[in-house]
């Protein structure tokens, strides 16, 4: 089971970013899958979770600007970033789980990492 995730990169505030959580060996529609990130010197959060059916749930400073899909025929997550901020800069890691009330993580990906600098 390897979860990869891609498209981090350097961005300027108020840009946009797309990260992407490839699967292979593992059927990802049949999980949750969430996007945490972790920024020097504070603990990992979660940032967005997606469940096999669909619904999404997104941490508070990040809703209305980002957006977790899912495409099912390319066995992939996104993470669409938008108006970034200086304090979205982080490692930015994917996992896929079980979301029943609390998810739980069950397999990590390599993080990407994020830098929102002017």
């Amino acid at each position: 089971v390897q979860l990869q995730a891609s498209g981090g990169g350097l961005v300027q505030p108020g840009g946009s970013l797309r990260l992407s959580c490839a699967a292979s060996g593992i059927t990802l529609r049949y999980y949750a899958v969430a996007w945490f990130r972790q920024a020097p010197g504070k603990e990992r959060e979660q940032v967005a979770v997606i469940s096999s059916n669909g619904g999404t749930k997104y941490e508070d400073s990040v809703k209305g600007r980002f957006t977790i899909s899912r495409d099912n025929a390319r066995n992939t997550v996104y993470l669409q970033m938008n108006n970034l901020k200086l304090e979205d800069t982080a490692v930015y890691y994917c996992s896929s789980g079980i979301a029943t009330g609390t998810y739980v993580p069950l397999q990590w990906g390599l993080g990407t990492q994020v830098t929102v600098s002017s």
